[in-house]
């Protein structure tokens, strides 16, 4: 299957202004693309790429007065299974667990975790562990929260979330990788595209979405909370503890944003 992804954000800026913008197809996926996928500006600007602390590829700019437009855009290769369950994985006890899971387990900005533990344990202490507990987590966050884009905010915690019962797709993920962390399972917050590929229409206007891997059985395994469901053309940007350390764009002043179109669509077939 062909899927073309891509992405174009126009912003007003009142003054020239720096910015991060973390808009590339992760680099697991590098392989799968079709041709680069360049982060093109207009105005063009010079651009500086570097690696995040987590291995992101991000790209540092500064943005003219006036409107601005970040544009990217690919056709990546994908399978067309969607994201594949594996019922039978164990969960890795803390002393066994990889060191650079370790991280995955602490609490974040979003994910307040001293908050939640008792909570957590109150709700899942009880259950086998191991995948099941997680889709466990994942079917109690799903039917907990109400989701709707009016109910979007930028300072809304996982604890908030829990309290609220509402939020957009990356406070589900928040929600359920503190609980994921309260029990001693690694728990990442993952960004990217996922298509509406195989599903009834009309489908909704394209946007980002957020979902989270789990440490199970010595690797990582996708769960989306929001969906609860396996979702074809899931291709990752980025991953971290939670959405403040990869945001889509990173602006250091004033600014508007004026135009946002998210494009995950299958892609014909080539002749």
């Amino acid at each position: 299957m062909r899927i073309l992804v891509g992405c174009e954000m126009t912003y007003a800026f009142p003054q020239p202004t720096p910015v991060i913008a973390t808009l590339n197809v992760h680099a697991s996926r590098v392989s799968d693309l079709e041709r680069p996928d360049y982060l093109v500006t207009s105005p063009s600007v010079p651009l500086e790429g570097y690696r995040d602390s987590f291995g992101n590829w991000c790209q540092r700019m500064t943005a003219p007065a006036g409107t601005f437009t970040l544009k990217t855009e690919t056709v990546v290769r994908d399978a067309g299974r969607g994201d594949q369950p594996c019922a039978d994985a164990p969960e890795t006890p803390v002393a066994k667990l990889p060191t650079d899971s370790l991280l995955f387990l602490l609490g974040s900005r979003y994910c307040e975790t001293d908050r939640l533990s008792q909570i957590a344990w109150d709700l899942f202490g009880h259950l086998p562990p191991g995948w099941s507990r997680v889709q466990a987590i994942c079917d109690y966050v799903h039917d907990r929260i109400t989701f709707g884009y009016e109910h979007a905010r930028a300072t809304r915690t996982a604890f908030d979330v829990f309290e609220e019962q509402r939020g957009v797709c990356r406070d589900y993920a928040h929600l359920a990788i503190a609980f994921c962390r309260c029990l001693n399972i690694p728990a990442r917050y993952c960004n990217g595209y996922v298509s509406d590929i195989g599903l009834p229409l009309p489908h909704t206007p394209g946007d980002f979405a957020a979902w989270m891997e789990v440490h199970l059985d010595g690797r990582w395994h996708t769960f989306d909370p929001r969906n609860n469901a396996s979702r074809i053309g899931r291709i990752l940007i980025a991953y971290g503890r939670d959405a403040a350390d990869v945001p889509l764009t990173l602006t250091f002043g004033a600014n508007t944003l004026t135009r946002f179109v998210v494009t995950t669509e299958e892609a014909p077939p080539i002749a």
